[in-house]
């Protein structure tokens, strides 16, 4: 069964927004224990909660703004698109924020969902929706992420092939031991994983 579609995270992924997301939890006060900042500030109390989600959302939005494109991007895109390859962006990023750097890059993407979009990662639906809106079953599908959380949504959904280019050490320890994924340094070398997958049956 070949790749039918690839779905792509977009912060530390394919997008530098130099967003230092340790050092925002403790301006915000909320510690990191593996999950989503957003789930985090859910229980957080109203006031930090508040206060959290506006940092939160400034951080985005500089970031946007500011960062960059992530060598390789482009090259990748390609690849995938030569192959008839669907290509999914699926962010924990806002809607805003993917907005402003599709504005700034060129990206072709047949579909885009963020979290305003409905479910995030790690809840697997937040893939399997968007197979279903791209018709294609997660056998069929690759994952490509920088985080646990990539690892975590795809494993739940039964994704075939899961690439994680240049995962932060703080994030290895919520990867659980012996899972099955592809390491890539960056995405010079998730572009050879990819071209080894294609040709093996994509």
């Amino acid at each position: 069964m070949g790749i039918r579609a690839a779905l792509l995270d977009m912060d530390g992924t394919i997008f530098d927004s130099k967003i230092d997301w340790v050092s925002l939890r403790e301006e915000i006060a909320i510690p990191w224990d593996g999950r989503p900042i957003l789930a985090q500030l859910r229980e957080a109390s109203p006031e930090t909660s508040a206060h959290g989600l506006a940092m939160l959302h400034e951080a985005e939005r500089v970031g946007a703004e500011r960062g960059e494109l992530i060598p390789g991007t482009e090259e990748i895109l390609d690849l995938l698109h030569r192959h008839g390859v669907r290509c999914a962006l699926i962010t924990n990023n806002s809607r805003r924020s993917v907005e402003t750097v599709l504005r700034r890059y060129a990206l072709s993407f047949d579909l885009v969902l963020t979290r305003d979009d409905g479910a995030y990662k790690p809840d697997p639906e937040a893939f399997l929706g968007a197979l279903d809106r791209l018709k294609v079953r997660p056998r069929e599908a690759v994952a490509i992420g920088d985080a646990h959380l990539d690892f975590i949504a795809a494993h739940r959904a039964k994704i075939r092939e899961v690439i994680l280019v240049g995962t932060p050490s703080w994030m290895m320890d919520h990867i659980p031991a012996g899972a099955d994924y592809h390491a890539a340094a960056d995405l010079v070398e998730a572009r050879a994983i990819l071209e080894r997958l294609l040709a093996d049956g994509g």
